[in-house]
């Protein structure tokens, strides 16, 4: 066996695989250019280095459940004037994780809540922060169903001990009053330790309609709504403003002889 197969063989059993698969052609550059030794290996073990940390970012982006990518960049602030995009863009650098504060997002369906929500979840990964991703109502039958099993006090503690929980769409089901007082002991194991995201469709004076309990509901908004900083989006929705686009287009394709 060559010396050039062993090296190759060693980088992928101490798992250095980006170094494996960029030596060869590498080792062409350094022979050509005369590159000292400690700068290759540095070049080397730059390499690794930065693939392993894009490996650990892309690990928690998966881990974290996100329905789907999204950053900052992406969001139109342009078509939601009634949101302030530096206050937005200054949450990127997650300085709300360190005083524990809440987020929340209010506005009708299609005005960016959630979009909004995982494009901080998704920064706060690569940050290296602990996040999840969930869908109130999934969550509630997470709880409610580790209620049942007798494991309720181990799965309340995995989701308050996440920096960022974000928790999506409250309010679109009605919640039961046992579910509501589940719900409740996990924002009150978070209260004041990690901040939570929450997007809703729902005016918080509502609310009370949403959780069929009203001591729990105020207990609930005293919690969430103490250190939080509150997001009302008034805009239009994005999905009639993508249907509305898409229809246009479609008309501009169609020919003059066309009878639809």
């Amino acid at each position: 066996m060559s010396n050039h197969v062993q090296l190759l063989n060693n980088f992928e059993k101490r798992g250095l695989i980006r170094m494996r698969d960029y030596f060869p052609n590498y080792q062409e550059v350094v022979n050509r250019e005369a590159i000292p030794f400690t700068e290759a290996l540095l070049e080397l073990t730059n390499r690794e280095l930065a693939f392993r940390s894009e490996r650990k970012v892309e690990r928690a982006v998966e881990n974290a459940r996100f329905p789907i990518t999204r950053s900052l960049k992406d969001f139109d602030f342009y078509f939601q004037p009634s949101i302030n995009w530096q206050e937005i863009l200054d949450l990127q650098h997650m300085v709300f994780l360190e005083k524990a504060e809440n987020i929340i997002f209010i506005g009708n369906s299609g005005v960016g809540k959630t979009h909004l929500a995982t494009a901080l979840g998704v920064e706060a990964c690569h940050q290296g922060i602990k996040s999840i991703f969930n869908n109130c109502h999934e969550l509630i039958q997470k709880i409610q169903a580790a209620y049942e099993k007798g494991t309720l006090e181990r799965v309340l503690k995995r989701y308050a001990n996440y920096e960022l929980l974000i928790i999506d769409e409250i309010g679109y089901l009605p919640i039961a009053k046992q579910e509501a007082s589940l719900l409740f002991q996990l924002i009150r194991l978070r209260h004041e330790v990690h901040s939570t995201i929450l997007t809703t469709n729902i005016p918080f004076s509502k609310w009370g309609d949403v959780f069929q309990d009203s001591a729990v509901t105020a207990a609930i908004l005293d919690r969430l709504i103490h250190h939080s900083r509150v997001f009302q989006i008034t805009g239009n929705s994005y999905r009639m403003k993508d249907y509305k686009l898409e229809r246009e287009q479609r008309s501009k394709k169609k020919t003059p002889d066309d009878p639809h």
